[in-house]
């Protein structure tokens, strides 16, 4: 099995520092088992954000990219649900 590396922007790495302690480690979790299954199940492709995709995790929402080229994961933004499509 091959992972991908999972990469951060720097803003959402900010969004995420926001969060309480419990929601962190919940989401981290999440975020770094999409270097092992890039697209879970329960994963939706945003259809107005081009080729994101977003997981949900309680109220918070992950947005990222995937380039299978170069197995990488990119972290675009972590952001409370009534926040994340905007």
């Amino acid at each position: 099995m091959v992972e991908y590396a999972v990469t951060f922007a720097l803003s959402a790495r900010r969004e995420l520092e926001g969060f309480p302690r419990s929601v962190v480690t919940r989401v981290v979790t999440r975020i770094e088992s999409l270097g092992i299954s890039p697209r879970p199940a329960g994963c939706r492709k945003l259809q107005s954000r081009g080729a994101l995709y977003r997981i949900r995790i309680g109220d918070y929402r992950v947005i990222y990219s995937v380039d299978d080229e170069k197995r990488v994961v990119d972290v675009v933004a972590v952001r409370h649900r009534s926040d994340a499509y905007r």
